[in-house]
């Protein structure tokens, strides 16, 4: 069978659409069609809500399914289960795991969070200090993780744990998935600066996780984690093709077209290198979506992370100080637990607030400038001495 292209790629979205008209099939039961018929991700194998086809044919169904008014699954919402969850599974999880989990999360009757970070290994992710211990065919898991977004949503979360602590710390992790239903599991809100209980601690006290759980082999866990990380700065970078002012810029773009009486030269002159620079950065991701098309992300994801967290930041910054004493006005500080991340909505405190946390979640600044600095540009590594040290002997 030859390879599939645009067109046939288009012919079955809309034979998808004839068996199943978007009026009048309930948004659930099309997502699950859409899913069994391979133009969920086209790139994924037969039977895993693919077609085996070239990524960059996503978009010829993406255009004829929305032309009808097709539902979508609410990617915000569902974004790390999207970014993160499926193609670790995809690239690690037996058949058993691939069947049990793409199908529900890619139509959003699962949710999935992330349980990575911890309060004392953040940026030194493989530090963690979660444990689980092997008793018969299940893993009991203690220990807490912080920062986890749409914890108080999801029903499944990807998780890391230290199952050898006489190796070395990257060599003693495994990795896991977790029922966020299970007993000894509980989240609690993190209210933010921006008013909002977006990210969650979450602490596990004798949960069971079947080994049947497990992706990868037994202390292979970093390796399978350093895919999702990848996976996840591209996600957050540029993981889909957006238009021009998509993002950050957009919003200051339009005050500055509808409110004339707010410029001065000296904004003028800050735009246009923030739009120029959002625009190359634009440019970038669609650069890397091509490449993606032919093989796995790399670390050129890290480099998009960190341009989308400095300008998010500069650009909103920027907008305040263009709308003066209004920017300062904040529309509601009310304490809720929102359902997906919004980067970019509400007002401009929102907007100015929100972008704070950009430069700290998927990856911090500071650790994606050493990734991109001696996997992208080959510079000399900082110096590590606890690579040969077993995880139980290294300071606390």
């Amino acid at each position: 069978m030859g390879e599939i292209g645009d067109g046939e790629v288009r012919e079955r979205a809309r034979a998808l659409l004839a068996a199943h008209p978007p009026g009048s099939t309930p948004a659930a039961d099309f997502l699950r069609a859409r899913f069994d018929a391979g133009l969920a991700w086209v790139h994924f194998p037969a039977g895993l809500g693919g077609l085996g086809a070239p990524r960059a044919l996503q978009q010829a169904a993406n255009e004829v399914l929305a032309a009808a008014g097709a539902p979508d699954n609410d990617p915000r919402r569902i974004g790390i289960g999207l970014g993160m969850a499926a193609p670790t599974i995809l690239a690690y999880g037996t058949a058993e795991q691939q069947a049990r989990f793409l199908r529900p999360l890619w139509t959003g009757e699962e949710v999935w969070c992330q349980l990575f970070s911890e309060p004392g290994a953040g940026s030194d992710l493989a530090g963690l200090r979660t444990r689980a211990v092997r008793d018969g065919d299940c893993w009991v898991v203690d220990g807490q993780k912080v920062w986890t977004s749409s914890a108080h949503t999801a029903r499944w979360a990807i998780l890391i744990a230290r199952t050898d602590p006489e190796v070395p710390k990257h060599r003693g992790i495994t990795y896991f998935v977790c029922d966020m239903t299970d007993p000894g599991v509980e989240v609690r809100p993190l209210r933010q600066i921006t008013g909002e209980a977006e990210f969650n601690e979450v602490f596990l006290t004798g949960v069971r996780i079947p080994d049947a759980h497990r992706l990868g082999a037994v202390g292979d866990g970093w390796r399978v984690a350093q895919a999702t990380l990848m996976n996840e700065r591209v996600a957050i970078g540029g993981g889909s093709p957006v238009p021009r002012e998509s993002g950050m810029a957009g919003p200051v773009a339009a005050t500055w077209r509808e409110r004339p009486e707010l410029r001065t030269p000296e904004l003028h002159d800050r735009l246009l290198r923030l739009w120029v620079e959002s625009e190359v950065a634009r440019l970038t991701a669609e650069r890397v979506r091509q490449q993606m098309a032919a093989g796995t992300p790399g670390p050129e994801g890290s480099g998009l992370k960190l341009s989308m967290a400095r300008l998010n930041q500069q650009l909103s910054g920027l907008e305040l100080e263009l709308l003066g004493e209004q920017g300062l006005r904040y529309g509601d500080w009310t304490m809720v637990r929102p359902r997906s991340v919004d980067f970019y909505g509400r007002d401009a405190g929102y907007r100015y607030l929100r972008a704070k946390g950009n430069s700290i979640e998927g990856g911090t600044s500071e650790i994606l400038r050493n990734i991109v600095a001696e996997r992208v540009l080959g510079l000399p590594a900082e110096p590590r001495n606890d690579k040969d040290v077993p995880w139980k002997d290294l300071p606390r």
